[in-house]
């Protein structure tokens, strides 16, 4: 268990946590990314945090530019978000996210599930790895 103090981005977190809960509770799983996406960025912004939605990230491999991924969204310039809206995620998708993660300059991700059923959050931090590589 982590201690508080090492809760790497404890109150924004909590607040987009709190956002999810409050859109899944109006939608569960009955509507499609793109609105879910929306109902999200609004509530975000109305709990007072920064949200950049579809920013373009230059992918890299052995120093030179070979892409672009495009998150969902990038909160408060820290965390980034992955969406999805399907009955349940599978290994795939939480392999994909993490490659996600590991291609960006971000050291948390939040991959979120608006499922039918529940609402899943995967919470991931790449940054240890990532220092070594550098």
């Amino acid at each position: 268990m982590e201690n508080k103090k090492d809760f790497l981005y404890e109150k924004e977190t909590y607040e987009i946590r709190g956002a999810c809960f409050a859109v899944w509770k109006e939608f569960a799983g009955a509507f499609k990314e793109s609105i879910v996406d929306k109902a999200l960025i609004k509530e975000l912004r109305d709990r007072g945090l920064k949200v950049e939605n579809q920013k373009r990230i230059d992918v890299y491999f052995k120093g030179e530019k070979v892409g672009t991924y495009i998150p969902d969204q990038i909160v408060n310039e820290k965390i980034l978000i992955e969406l999805k809206c399907k009955p349940f995620l599978a290994k795939e998708d939480e392999r994909q996210f993490w490659y996600y993660l590991k291609a960006s300059k971000y050291k948390l991700g939040l991959l979120i599930n608006f499922g039918p059923k529940k609402l899943d959050i995967k919470r991931r931090i790449y940054d240890q790895a990532r220092n070594k590589q550098r």
